[in-house]
């Protein structure tokens, strides 16, 4: 168990990382035509309508959140919250925008798993991404009743450090994880096995999306009627 705790919370969230970032790069570099969604929207809209808001707003609450809460160091928010109250606040907004997640990811599922149609143009890539998002919301949700058990904030702090140490570079990661409970680390190693995953998914869309903030500084572009064969407006 030393061993698997000192390759998981050591090693692998370095090799994750690698494949995440270059895996995409190499995947925008050489196959540009696959980077999208494949929305499958045309086929049935109704259900996807339902579950992709539902999916969307609880995963982009959750990635920020974990982000924010997991990579500012204590000092930052001590002076105003106090480890218990962050903890309390992830607990009941973790709790909420989980379900939501929980909820539109299920739908997906359950969309693609019994339209015929769907289910014929779906890769195994896709159906494999919904079992893991749908396990990992579910591994999510029961942190919960674990996170309830130490309110003080104490295993909160450890899991911040740990990330803050992995992103740093500095040791003594997996020494930190070693008296974790399960579900903190099944939770945390498929988070980082859907990283690992995300080059070859239709979730490399989620980088255009990031991206897409420049059109707020892009130019106007300048559009001139062929009809006319003079600027457009005039």
């Amino acid at each position: 168990m030393n061993a698997l705790n000192a390759f998981f919370f050591s090693v692998y969230p370095y090799i994750c990382l690698t494949v995440f970032l270059l895996g995409s790069l190499l995947r925008f570099d050489r196959d540009q035509y696959t980077w999208k969604s494949d929305s499958s929207q045309l086929l049935r809209a109704g259900q996807l309508r339902w579950g992709s808001n539902l999916f969307h707003a609880g995963i982009l609450f959750l990635f920020f959140g974990h982000a924010v809460g997991m990579l500012t160091p204590h000092f930052v928010y001590e002076p105003f919250m106090s480890a218990g109250a962050k903890q309390v606040l992830a607990m009941v907004s973790g709790g909420l925008f989980g379900v939501l997640g929980f909820a539109g990811v299920s739908l997906l599922l359950h969309r693609r798993l019994t339209d015929p149609r769907i289910r014929a143009t779906s890769r195994t890539s896709d159906i494999v991404l919904l079992w893991l998002l749908w396990a990992q919301f579910a591994l999510g949700l029961a942190t919960i009743p674990f996170s309830a058990q130490h309110l003080d904030g104490s295993v909160m702090l450890v899991l911040a450090e740990w990330a803050q140490r992995i992103v740093t570079f500095r040791p003594g990661t997996a020494e930190l994880m070693a008296d974790i409970g399960w579900v903190f680390k099944v939770h945390m190693v498929l988070g980082m096995t859907i990283f690992l995953i995300f080059p070859f998914t239709r979730l490399v869309h989620v980088w255009s999306g990031f991206a897409s903030v420049a059109y707020l500084w892009r130019p106007y572009q300048i559009v001139r009627s062929r009809r006319l064969g003079t600027p457009g407006g005039r």
